[in-house]
């Protein structure tokens, strides 16, 4: 496998740091009989530790060459695909319980693959990722920061978000030009009962001008569909908590 040229499409930088590999396999703490998932396993850096602890377990990959190469290697059920085409609902139902999702994601699609992931919350215990650091940052943003903003709401309101370890560019071949470091994402068992598409088109709206009060965004917004309850919006949209969005949306609603 050592022979594979890191494709820039793919966004592919390969970890290669022993010990920053062991530290994230316990952090995941895999154990025998549960469902775990890699999402772009690579040249195997996390998927050949993993499986010393856990067989069998599935992992996805788009690069045709890489998938082919891990068909080699027994405990693995490789799925060759585009990551945001895979439908997790169904390959849960497949192992017949919740998935555990794990991965080095690709820098360029991150944000993508979260999103495609929360529509797929509820058939997940948790997920272990490693990303670009100031992704990491603004998912576990708190309020009135310069990370807080619409990837923060989006994701807390769901899940229980920890950043968990950093990683240098030194772990990786090549070195990408950033820090990276690993997240925990936990889904909220019994999370706020909302729509979760009008949430996602508040949330979008409070934040399309972050640098101005909220009255000039979702002010608009919300009158636009005759709301007439009680919301501040002198405030800029990154002063406020993520339950009182939650609660906004749950007064919509009703």
């Amino acid at each position: 496998m050592a022979q594979h040229i890191a494709r820039k499409r793919f966004g592919q930088h390969f970890l290669t740091d022993v010990h920053v590999i062991e530290s994230i396999v316990d952090a995941i703490d895999p154990r025998a009989g549960e469902a775990v998932v890699e999402i772009g396993p690579g040249l195997g850096a996390m998927t050949l530790p993993l499986l010393k602890r856990i067989q069998p377990f599935t992992v996805i990959e788009l690069d045709r060459d890489l998938a082919a190469k891990l068909r080699h290697q027994s405990g693995l059920e490789v799925i060759e695909s585009d990551v945001l085409k895979v439908d997790f609902a169904a390959l849960a139902a497949a192992k017949g319980q919740r998935l555990r999702v794990v991965g080095n994601l690709p820098y360029n699609i991150s944000t993508p693959i979260l999103f495609h992931l929360l529509g797929f919350v509820d058939h997940v215990v948790d997920q272990h990722f490693m990303l670009q650091k100031e992704v990491v940052d603004r998912m576990a943003a708190s309020p009135a920061c310069k990370d807080y903003g619409r990837l923060t709401v989006m994701l807390q309101w769901r899940y229980a978000i920890e950043s968990v370890l950093d990683v240098p560019p030194s772990a990786f071949d090549p070195p990408p030009r950033v820090d990276s470091a690993i997240v925990r994402m936990q889904p909220y068992a019994q999370p706020p009962q909302l729509d979760a598409k009008l949430f996602g088109e508040m949330v979008a709206a409070a934040f399309s001008q972050r640098r101005k009060l909220l009255r000039h965004s979702l002010g608009v917004w919300l009158s636009a569909r005759g709301f007439s309850g009680q919301f501040d919006l002198q405030r800029r949209a990154e002063e406020v908590p993520v339950a009182e969005y939650v609660s906004l949306a749950q007064a919509l609603q009703s």
